[in-house]
């Protein structure tokens, strides 16, 4: 499967400027078939409390968006939306498919406290595996990286691939790389880390998205560099780690 990673440095809170901005940055992979597109957590506001502001409903016009970029690469896409549901908000990560239809959605489980994200957004309830192309992927958002639990239920579930869309900064990229690897080498699979690059008010971002293999390899890396990545991964390279070491057989639960 072919995966390209959108690093983007978003305009604050401007969801017509990004969308404008996504446009241009995929015309320049228009003649390659990806299968997979993923962009940055929160992806066409950044990473903004302003909930009641931004918030929509899971099939409004960040959805139409997104669903027209499906159609026209024939890939299947994941972005994050500030998600309304009942005037709750959630911080959600969608997978549509190729013909932009909704396939699944997953609401970040753990809100960051440090920055107040669980004041203005409701946590997530469930872990969520979707299916792309036959693949089993497992999704996550930013700060759910560092509690290793949800992803001990995907390696579980015997996932191929986990998907984990962020804003995370540079004054802790250091635990972002270190995470994504052993997050790989512990369930076995694949797992793509797509960040955002720039400032917001707050906070500098450097980007340092990556792809990483079932043995903690990094096989597509970068830095602070605005642009899609590809890298290509394959199910032979999973089985053939999880055969020679069959260590998700004997995890004990405590």
């Amino acid at each position: 499967m072919k995966i390209g990673f959108v690093q983007y440095n978003p305009v604050w809170e401007n969801k017509e400027e990004n969308k404008i901005k996504l446009y241009s940055l995929l015309q320049d992979q228009r003649n390659s078939k990806i299968d997979l597109v993923v962009f940055p957590e929160m992806t066409l506001t950044g990473f903004t409390m302003r909930a009641e502001k931004y918030a929509e409903p899971l099939e409004g016009n960040t959805y139409k968006y997104f669903s027209e970029i499906a159609r026209k690469y024939n890939s299947d896409i994941m972005y994050g939306v500030i998600e309304e549901a009942n005037s709750i908000y959630f911080n959600t990560l969608v997978h549509i498919n190729s013909q932009g239809m909704f396939v699944n959605k997953y609401r970040k489980i753990h809100p960051f406290s440090y920055s107040s994200e669980d004041k203005h957004y409701t946590k997530g309830e469930l872990p969520i595996i979707t299916d792309i192309n036959g693949w089993k992927a497992g999704l996550s958002i930013c700060y759910d990286l560092r509690f290793p639990e949800l992803y001990r239920f995907y390696g579980k579930s015997k996932t191929e691939l986990i998907i984990v869309a962020a804003n995370w900064p540079d004054t802790r990229i250091e635990h972002w790389k270190i995470l994504l690897k052993a997050r790989a080498i512990e369930n076995q699979c694949f797992v793509i880390g797509v960040n955002r690059v720039g400032n917001d008010p707050k906070l500098f971002y450097p980007g340092s998205s990556m792809a990483v293999n079932p043995m903690g390899k990094e096989i597509v890396s970068s830095t602070d560099e605005e642009k899609i990545f590809l890298c290509e991964i394959n199910k032979r390279e999973i089985e053939e780690v999880r055969n020679k070491l069959p260590f998700l057989n004997d995890i004990t639960m405590i």
